[in-house]
């Protein structure tokens, strides 16, 4: 996600869920928080790894490409893959103990531990800026950002391209409330915009690759010298805590994978076409913006986590501020 053979961000996971769908799940992230921990240690002690991926991603790649599995029956530990529609859905089964490991982009986390999720960053891929956008029709006359003042803009709540609209409108010396914001899925925003009911969408690949190629959709501006757009792998505290191991073998094939994909984009984009049913000349283009390489977790990483949901907080759209520090396993008590 985001989201990419190495989607490091992005990939935005192939679809941000909406801030309901998050609201909605934190009841049962809550209710399930003290089961949550016991299902991590159990799979631990059952010498299995389950990993949540989506259709879109570095994961489905090393899915497939079996090097992980092989690697840990080595050791004896299976591997069990499970497939989730989004981000948010992914944490909520990371939460609530169905899984132990899986990736996201910026945002997810942020509203999974404002809901109480007891998760940990492991891991992130290199910025990844080009890769969001906010576009417009080829035939719009809005050129600029500052131009969107009173235009309705699409985007999809809480994700990733809703904290690049924040920063893109503040450089342009807007405020938020100076547009009027229409919060859609891709697949209802690329409507709203292809019907021209939005003046301009926010979105990221491989949708904004799509936009471009199939709709002739211009680029008023994307995420460079404003946002980082990073994709984070995250696994459960108690999972994370009782296996550091598995965590390292884990961080090092998907590296593997992101040397292969970066040598192999033309491969990379046909692996991913048949995958998500996108053309091949589409995801070639989404690839040329991809950045490659797993990285652990580090304090500027962090700090740059903790801007965005600073950024959330300030616009009402977590109930409360986080550290977002606490969700790392070397975070002091």
């Amino acid at each position: 996600m985001n989201h990419f053979l190495v989607l490091p961000h992005r990939v935005r996971s192939f679809v941000f869920g909406t801030c309901a769908l998050l609201v909605a799940a934190a009841m049962l992230m809550q209710s399930g928080a003290s089961a949550n921990a016991a299902a991590s240690a159990d799979g631990a002690a059952a010498k299995e790894l389950r990993i949540g991926y989506q259709k879109y991603g570095t994961l489905i790649i090393l899915k497939a490409r079996g090097t992980l599995d092989r690697r840990l029956a080595a050791k004896g530990i299976s591997v069990k893959w499970t497939e989730f529609p989004a981000g948010p859905q992914l944490l909520e089964g990371l939460n609530v103990g169905s899984i132990d490991f899986g990736t996201v982009g910026e945002a997810p986390p942020i509203f999974a531990q404002a809901a109480g999720a007891d998760i940990v960053y492991v891991g992130n891929e290199p910025p990844s800026p080009h890769s969001e956008a906010i576009v417009v029709r080829a035939d719009s006359p809005i050129h600029t950002v500052a131009e969107l003042k009173g235009k309705r803009v699409a985007l999809n709540k809480g994700s990733n391209v809703h904290y690049l609209l924040l920063q893109l409108i503040a450089k342009a010396g807007l405020q938020y409330g100076d547009i009027t914001p229409v919060y859609l899925a891709p697949a209802d925003a690329r409507a709203a915009f292809e019907r021209g009911s939005v003046d301009a969408w926010a979105i990221w690949d491989p949708f904004l690759a799509a936009a471009q190629q199939q709709l002739h959709a211009r680029v008023v501006a994307d995420g460079q010298d404003a946002v980082s757009n990073r994709q984070f792998y995250l696994a459960s505290r108690a999972y994370a805590a009782a296996n550091p191991e598995v965590i390292k073998a884990v961080s090092e094939e998907l590296d593997a994978v992101d040397a292969w994909g970066k040598q192999n984009p033309q491969e990379v984009a046909r692996f991913l076409s048949a995958e998500t049913g996108l053309d091949a000349q589409t995801l070639e283009l989404a690839v040329t913006r991809y950045a490659y390489g797993v990285t652990p977790i580090n304090v500027a990483v962090i700090s740059d986590q903790q801007h965005i949901a600073d950024a959330f907080f300030d616009l009402k759209l977590i109930p409360q501020p986080i550290r977002v520090a606490s969700a790392t396993l070397w975070a002091k008590p």
